[in-house]
């Protein structure tokens, strides 16, 4: 990955509601900024900027999206350097046990001549308050559909050979691992691939993937073990040291889209809706769960129920998107109040002192 950027989601619009994986990015880092603040466009204008300045000078960089505006970041990473600037406001979720004697939280809220705002607090309060109402409803959509999602996935079960399941499974972990590292100490990170935002699914599979050799693409339908077996891959990678890249599902944070192991370039993912990718690569192989452990004939005898609750799962779905869609645009208010109280120039003298950090660890490094 030397040179290349990374780009991934550290925390999603879930049916779990907004769920962080931001401690698992940024543990270990020596140096890391952490931003606070209202606004998130300032922030985000940050973050960029820095990613843009270390862009093509040889390091890897890990670019952390926003899956309330995709166009937005939420954190830079230069691994190689030990370096993180994150935007660490809530919802997200970074806990003190992990943090490190050379961590520093920015609050941009500190050079605000907060006179630009007086006379606008109550329009913030009452934005905020329909921002947190919009976010909510979209949860609670998103968590109607998994229990729908859930009724499609019964239909399947009911029709999986478990022992031909695990056949496919044995078959596979031979064929990914073929030796067991010298040293166990291995790293895990927890991350999404992709994420439910304003504009619909967004994902950075192709991303992501850049430079494996080999690519799994699991096919199948809901229920038919893919998740498992991605499960099944984790356990045996940690038991042979190897690190570890686990994408979690955006829309079921406790099921599993990926699993990389970079050292032994391959990636295996779910290639199913919302992120659905074919082969196009000579490393590029199908597993069709689906072919291989469903009985023969299962789409065709329940072709009307899976019709009816696909089509209740679209819409809970489509009602998820249009709520966060409406959230971005009251965030938009916001900003648009926040513009004329942000200082300019504290933010570029501090975009220019974390530069100057960052140049010294690239020195040293």
């Amino acid at each position: 990955m030397d040179g290349q950027i990374l780009r991934y989601f550290a925390g999603g619009n879930t049916a779990k509601g907004f769920y962080s994986l931001f401690d698992s990015n940024i543990q270990g880092l020596e140096r890391v900024f952490i931003l606070s603040g209202k606004s998130k466009a300032e922030k985000s204008q940050m973050i960029s900027e820095l990613a843009d300045e270390w862009t093509g000078k040889g390091f890897s960089l890990e670019v952390l999206h926003s899956a309330d505006n995709p166009a937005d970041l939420d954190g830079l990473i230069i691994r190689e350097l030990g370096f993180g600037i994150v935007d660490g406001d809530a919802p997200r979720e970074i806990s003190k046990e992990y943090m490190g004697s050379h961590w520093e939280t920015i609050d941009l809220e500190t050079a605000w001549p907060t006179a630009k705002l007086e006379d606008q607090l109550p329009k913030i309060k009452f934005l905020q308050e329909k921002l947190s109402e919009a976010k909510s409803q979209a949860y609670h959509s998103y968590a109607a559909g998994l229990r729908v999602h859930d009724e499609w996935e019964h239909i399947y079960i009911e029709r999986m050979d478990f022992n031909k399941a695990n056949d496919v499974t044995r078959k596979l972990l031979e064929k990914l691992f073929t030796h067991k590292k010298e040293s166990k100490d291995c790293t895990v990170v927890h991350r999404f691939l992709g994420a439910a935002t304003p504009v619909g699914p967004v994902d950075f599979v192709d991303n992501i993937t850049t430079g494996l050799t080999k690519r799994f693409f699991l096919k199948g339908r809901a229920g038919t073990g893919k998740s498992t077996l991605l499960k099944k891959i984790v356990a045996e990678g940690e038991n042979r040291g190897f690190d570890l890249e686990i994408y979690h599902c955006g829309f079921d944070p406790g099921s599993l889209d990926m699993v990389i192991v970079r050292e032994l370039g391959w990636a295996v993912f779910d290639s199913t809706l919302p992120h659905e990718y074919f082969p196009n690569e000579n490393g590029d192989q199908i597993i069709d769960m689906y072919e291989l452990t469903v009985s023969p004939g299962t789409d065709e005898m329940f072709a009307n129920e899976i019709a009816e609750i696909e089509s209740r799962y679209r819409e809970k779905m489509s009602d998820g998107k249009r709520y966060l869609a409406e959230a971005k645009q009251i965030q938009d208010q916001l900003e648009f109040i926040y513009k004329d109280a942000c200082e300019k120039t504290f933010l570029k003298e501090l975009i220019e002192e974390i530069n100057v950090e960052i140049q010294l660890l690239a020195l040293n490094h």
